[in-house]
């Protein structure tokens, strides 16, 4: 039994929302039959993927080649991992990305396993994540146009780390950011801190707070001075892939959230030099929940909520809830671009033990190992 996606106009633009990790069907076929593509009946987002058989023709014209490549987009923006053994010469000159992307299959080459230890699924994410960033671009429903302007808040009570902070920040891409830092408890003259801020190719604006500030001023302190069209939240001791803010960007547009943040999915271990991979907070979803140090939203909804609490610790859950009690909508995607370092518990407001993050892990890696999508 098969289906037709037709190629008129739709009555919603194609989002990942609802992307399933694990889902019942396998790899199905997309024949491209009597002018248009059909596929099985099932919804594809049940489905592992969708294996591309191309028009035994090659289409006449331009309009003709948009008719057959729209709807392969639209599946892209979607989500839905898409695979052909072979690509022909028309779709490399048309959308040479789109090509290579559909080219790749080393997210089939793990059969999936009924194992907790099986990265079958994981692969299969990063390539449906690649996908629906261009298929999200080229069909219109992508961030918003030109270079937003994101304003980027960050707390540090550690000068060793900011170098590696603000490196990760200078390699953003698709946006142009300004960083607000503010130190907790040492000062701007410190070594570290100049070298740092000298090597950040990006503004920077440095704010001082003494260590008996509660964490919240400080970040609250370090955002009065936000310029951008957006506030985005940034942890010093994280990591983070360069396309995490546009991915952030990305999902508040195609969304209409308020606040979006990424699921909390990686974790390096720094005591036991072990990554952990947890998947019990779905991705493209609707939540009151996302990583604290992942929150965005627009700089005026930012100042209409008052800020962060002037906590201790707790800072970004207080937030969050707050902002969800008075109706904001928040929702997450994916956490494949953000890795969180857990050391001692003491030297985190978010404290919890590290045999925690091993009982609730699906996958379980020596060293540190984030996704792709990181850290091709």
């Amino acid at each position: 039994m098969t289906a037709v996606i037709g190629l008129g106009a739709r009555e919603t633009d194609p989002t990942p929302a609802g992307f399933v990790r694990n889902p019942p069907g396998g790899v199905a076929d997309l024949h491209w039959e009597h002018g248009r593509w059909t596929v099985p009946a099932e919804s594809p987002h049940s489905l592992r993927g969708l294996r591309v058989h191309w028009p035994d023709a090659a289409p006449e014209g331009g309009a003709a080649t948009s008719a057959v490549l729209a709807p392969l987009l639209d599946l892209a923006a979607a989500g839905v991992p898409l695979h052909a053994g072979e690509v022909p010469a028309w779709v490399i000159q048309a959308d040479p990305a789109l090509a290579n992307l559909l080219a790749d299959g080393d997210w089939l080459a793990e059969p999936p396993r009924d194992t907790p230890h099986c990265t079958a699924a994981l692969r299969r994410e990063e390539h449906s994540v690649r996908l629906r960033r261009h298929g999200l671009a080229r069909r219109g429903g992508g961030a918003p146009p030109g270079a937003p302007t994101v304003s980027v808040v960050m707390a540090s009570m550690r000068p060793g780390l900011l170098e590696s902070a603000l490196g990760q920040l200078a390699r953003q891409r698709g946006v142009r950011a300004e960083v607000l830092l503010g130190l907790h408890g040492f000062p701007a003259a410190h070594e570290a801190v100049r070298r740092a801020v000298e090597a950040c190719p990006l503004p920077v604006t440095v704010v001082e707070a003494d260590a008996a500030t509660p964490f919240g001023d400080v970040l609250n302190l370090a955002a009065s001075a936000a310029g951008g069209d957006y506030v985005a939240k940034w942890d010093d001791d994280d990591w983070y892939g360069p396309d995490h803010l546009s991915d952030l960007l990305l999902a508040l547009s195609y969304s209409g959230a308020e606040i979006v943040g990424t699921a909390a999915e990686f974790f390096y271990l720094e005591p036991l030099n072990v990554t952990i991979r947890r998947t019990d907070y779905t991705s493209e979803v609707w939540s009151d929940h996302v990583a604290g140090g992942t929150i965005l939203l627009e700089r005026d909804r930012f100042r209409e909520t008052g800020g962060f609490p002037g906590l201790p610790r707790g800072v970004d859950a207080a937030f969050l809830k707050a902002a969800h009690a008075a109706g904001a909508r928040i929702y997450r995607t994916h956490g494949l671009g953000y890795m969180l370092r857990r050391g001692a518990s003491a030297r985190h407001t978010w404290r919890l033990p590290l045999a925690h993050f091993l009982r609730v892990a699906s996958n379980q890696w020596r060293g540190f190992r984030p996704s792709r999508i990181l850290a091709p």
